[in-house]
């Protein structure tokens, strides 16, 4: 084989997480969405029919609204009980979903989350006649609640939309003509057609001579890709101009668009640090504020005269208002699957709102060069032959390197063409692992790889062939060199752009390859690569990265294929180019760019960046709010009204400035 029998430079990289273990993740998530330790649960199933329930709270808001026309506009107050029974009943419709979740929790001994403390609050209003102001703080909690569970909704209505785009029909040949059926029914090997402005259902072969698709949901790529006759068309593609015959290759469930949704969908349940760290927090921030609350009624008793119980006991339900972490237990995540969104929109995939996270982290990307950097398509550019025609040395390369599934050998078969070699004997072919192919063709000895296999079987090639700075194959007959072939690999589009924008933002540049040094000193020089290193086989790379890690860089690797799971496993985030061409690189990769773009990885780096950006936004806004109006709470300071409109006003501001990445272009 060539010198390049170790360059197809691509990642493999151990699952994130056990597939059953996911799929019990993936349940729970189902079971209860959005729930976090401090007891939150915007979304779970037992709530949805309450928070939809508008009418109440709009009823609750109407009777409240009344009472307090009444009672500051015309002095008028009914007589008790009867204010109790209005406002009451006002309190009931506004908060019953909210007594509901705390009796629900209280009864697995759960009372350090937010339903239970506006419960105590509310309730501990009641008890000292602020009727209105109790009714007042339920209402607008339930609001805020109402706005948080559309928010949270929205983001995931977003996401599935963006990716669910599976047809729920498909046309396929059957009994001379075609039929609609339900595409779980269409087996592999049967033909579908796609008309203009159809969604491809099922991923196939063409075998219609062209057709023109859409393939923006899952690239990212709003221009037309042209397909011929033999290439792959997958599941979420949309069909532009003609009408469009396929071969099935796989089953419904099995396309790439299929595993693509199953991956976003557990991403939403994969968590930050971030998110696991205010989860943490809440759990422990809440039960400190409820002692705290209790603090404030009762030890003022030891130290003023006169020790008021009502104006105590007031200011600690104050307390315990403001206190409820619900700004931070839902824009957190919020902004998370806002990242998600966006990202997905691009067409990157994350597999989890933790690799957001990482990817803010990185200082070195590491890259692979064929696939990654190039377009991994080799073309012959030169054919140089001794004692021998150029297109019998061909036919003898071509012979040979048709027993090859490597991109050097596929591009020699093309130059020579199948039937020029259909006619010969092949035989006793046997790979050399880092050196090329050894075999009989046509009854003599042919070598076909790089010099090292030539050295490896002492025979001489002109010196001239070591200064050759593009990749070549060189060929030996009977134990004779009779000429190379040059074979070059095409830099991609907007490679240069990636390396320029990565640099901007202070992050190191390297690329590994297996090829030639010559070749690869040519690619980094024409890119402007910080160091590029060839000739590697897999150890050498791992000693490459593992000597970055050993001086503190955190590491992004990025390849195209599964045959570079050393370094992977060493790398921080392995990023897998081209994810609609291998099953593997979206089972594995931490992060799958669905198109072959290298400036996906930048678009990556920016995505993590402003996501992590807006959740501390969120993180300290909700703070430094709290601790102002916690401690013009315990002054005596805020009132019941003023706590509950900064508690419901942070956690909206909160929400609207997560959402807002799912606005954003990048």
């Amino acid at each position: 084989m060539s010198e390049n029998t170790q360059n197809t430079d691509s990642p493999n990289r151990t699952p994130v997480g056990d597939p059953k273990e996911n799929e019990k993740v993936t349940a729970v998530h189902k079971e209860e969405q959005h729930s976090d330790s401090d007891g939150h649960d915007h979304g779970a199933e037992d709530t949805d029919s309450g928070w939809k329930s508008h009418w109440q709270l709009l009823l609750a808001i109407v009777i409240l609204v009344i009472m307090l026309v009444l009672e500051f506009g015309f002095k008028f107050v009914p007589p008790f009980p009867a204010d109790l029974i209005i406002f009451t009943a006002a309190y009931l419709l506004a908060g019953y979903n909210v007594l509901y979740m705390a009796y629900r929790k209280a009864i697995r001994f759960d009372f350090f989350n937010e339903f239970f403390l506006m419960s105590v609050a509310t309730i501990g209003a009641f008890a000292i006649g602020s009727y209105s102001e109790g009714v007042a703080v339920m209402a607008f909690y339930s609001i805020g609640e109402w706005f948080q569970d559309a928010a949270v909704n929205r983001a995931k209505r977003s996401i599935k939309a963006l990716l669910d785009i599976r047809p729920d029909q498909v046309a396929v040949q059957r009994d001379g003509g075609f039929v609609v059926v339900d595409p779980k029914e269409v087996k592999p090997g049967e033909i579908i057609q796609i008309k203009p402005g159809e969604k491809v259902a099922l991923d196939g072969e063409l075998i219609s001579d062209k057709a023109s698709f859409n393939t923006a949901a899952l690239t990212g790529e709003s221009k037309p890709d042209t397909k011929n006759k033999g290439e792959q068309i997958y599941a979420g593609m949309i069909n532009l101009n003609t009408v469009a015959e396929i071969k099935v290759t796989s089953l419904f469930q099995d396309s790439k668009l299929s595993k693509i949704l199953e991956m976003v969908q557990d991403a939403t349940s994969r968590k930050s640090q971030t998110q696991l760290f205010i989860s943490r927090f809440a759990k422990i921030y809440t039960p400190i504020v409820f002692a705290l609350a209790v603090a404030v009624c009762f030890v003022p008793y030891l130290f003023v005269d006169p020790y008021e119980f009502n104006v105590w006991f007031y200011r600690a339900l104050v307390f315990l208002v403001i206190s409820c972490p619900c700004a931070l237990v839902v824009s957190i995540p919020l902004g998370y699957f806002g990242g998600i969104g966006l990202a997905s929109r691009n067409g990157i995939l994350f597999k989890g709102s933790n690799f957001l996270d990482v990817m803010t982290e990185i200082n070195v990307v590491v890259m692979d060069k064929t696939g990654t950097l190039t377009e991994g398509i080799f073309k012959v550019q030169e054919i140089n032959s001794k004692d021998i025609e150029k297109d019998e040395l061909l036919k003898y390369a071509a012979a040979i390197e048709s027993q090859s599934t490597h991109p050097i050998g596929l591009a020699v078969v093309e130059h020579a063409g199948k039937d020029s070699i259909k006619s010969i004997a092949i035989s006793n072919v046997e790979e050399i692992s880092g050196h090329g192919l050894k075999g009989t063709i046509d009854g003599k000895e042919v070598l076909a790889g790089n010099t090292k296999l030539m050295k490896k079987f002492n025979i001489e090639y002109p010196a001239e062939v070591d200064t050759i700075v593009y990749t070549i194959l060189v060929i030996a007959i009977d134990k004779q060199y009779k000429g190379h072939i040059t074979i070059a690999d095409k830099i991609k589009e907007d490679a240069s752009r990636a390396i320029k924008d990565l640099h901007a933002l202070n992050i190191q540049t390297v690329m590994l390859s297996g090829d030639k040094q010559t070749v690869v000193d040519e690619v980094s020089k024409s890119l402007g690569i910080d160091n590029a290193y060839g000739d590697l086989l897999p150890e050498g790379k791992v000693e490459k990265v593992t000597a970055l890690k050993n001086d503190g860089k955190k590491i992004a690797f990025v390849g195209d294929g599964v045959n570079d799971a050393p370094v992977v496993a060493l790398a921080d985030a392995g990023i897998a180019m081209g994810g609609l061409g291998s099953d593997a690189t979206i089972e594995t990769a931490d992060i799958v760019i669905q198109n072959d773009q290298p400036s996906k990885i930048v678009t990556a780096i920016k995505i993590g960046k402003l996501t992590k950006k807006i959740v501390w936004q969120n993180i300290i806004l909700a703070m430094v709010v709290k601790v102002i109006v916690l401690a013009l709470g315990a002054g005596g300071v805020a009132t019941l009204w003023e706590a509950v409109i900064a508690d419901v006003g942070v956690s909206l501001l909160a929400i609207l400035n997560a959402v807002r990445i799912q606005r954003l272009k990048m």
